[in-house]
């Protein structure tokens, strides 16, 4: 299956391409198997069945919004999703913020199944952005403030986007059947973080699922977007369903867990390219 181990461990052997992507991703290049840089690499293992031979357990990355947003119905999805997930057996990683719709997607979670249920991952940029009053007081080993582990689960804070990006995603990658992508509304983060995902699976970085949880037909006009350039030719009608929708949490889950891969996505192998 195609993973960012694979996908890692193509880089030094592509040079002229390497400064480009390191710059763009902040991909973490192995150097030996003892090498510091390596750390990242050794930690994620390639999805698969446990020692015991059991699946590893599902686990959903959620792009949504630091801001609760003006409909009242966005914060009742977060929490039905959040419920759903916890009743499901279903791990949570998300951008780490505690409010808006991140806040409440993370803190239902952990008031259902506890706090190993949810791990979010923060630039420390948008630490005193995406944070309400439970940051005062917590720190972590390396000295960043985090909320209280207890309410919203455990949170790493790292140095930028692209390192929370990977790192999210990784995890989806390496957990069992029914793991994904769903995206709540959100503004231009939300947006650019599913698009790239959708992009990753395009192009055979990764093969699961990517939903749109359609609240309030928020998303219609990226799904007529998606439609327009289809039409125009910019993508290929098969790859339009790389970003499938749902009106509710049910059906996000329900889309993750029947997702069936495009046959027209790129035939990139990222393990020996």
């Amino acid at each position: 299956m195609p993973n960012f181990t694979a996908f890692t461990s193509w880089l030094p052997e592509n040079i002229p391409f390497l400064e480009q992507l390191k710059a763009r991703y902040r991909i973490l290049i192995p150097k030996s198997p003892t090498s510091k840089d390596s750390t990242f690499k050794s930690k994620t293992m390639a999805s698969g069945p446990n020692h015991n031979g059991t699946p590893p357990q599902a686990k959903i990355c959620v792009y949504c919004g630091s801001s609760p947003g003006n409909n009242p119905a966005y914060l009742q999805a977060a929490r039905e999703l959040g419920k759903l997930m916890a009743e499901n057996n279903i791990a949570l990683v998300y951008g780490g913020g505690t409010v808006g719709l991140m806040g409440e997607v993370a803190k239902t979670i952990v008031s259902i199944s506890g706090p190993d249920a949810v791990h979010g991952v923060i630039p420390e940029a948008l630490v005193k952005w995406e944070r309400d009053s439970t940051y005062s007081t917590t720190k972590d080993a390396n000295g960043y403030h985090v909320p209280e582990e207890q309410i919203y689960g455990r949170t790493t804070v790292v140095k930028d986007m692209h390192t929370r990006k990977q790192m999210m995603a990784q995890e989806v990658i390496d957990g069992g059947p029914g793991s994904g992508f769903i995206a709540l509304p959100g503004g231009f983060g939300t947006m650019e973080e599913l698009l790239e995902t959708a992009t990753w699976n395009q192009l055979g970085i990764h093969d699961k699922g990517v939903c749109l949880l359609n609240i309030n037909g928020f998303y219609d006009g990226l799904m007529q977007w998606i439609k327009t350039s289809v039409d125009e030719g910019f993508v290929k009608p098969g790859n339009a369903e790389i970003l499938v929708m749902a009106k509710d949490a049910e059906g996000a889950l329900k889309a993750l867990r029947n997702y069936k891969v495009s046959d027209a996505r790129y035939g990139l192998n990222w393990g020996n390219e």
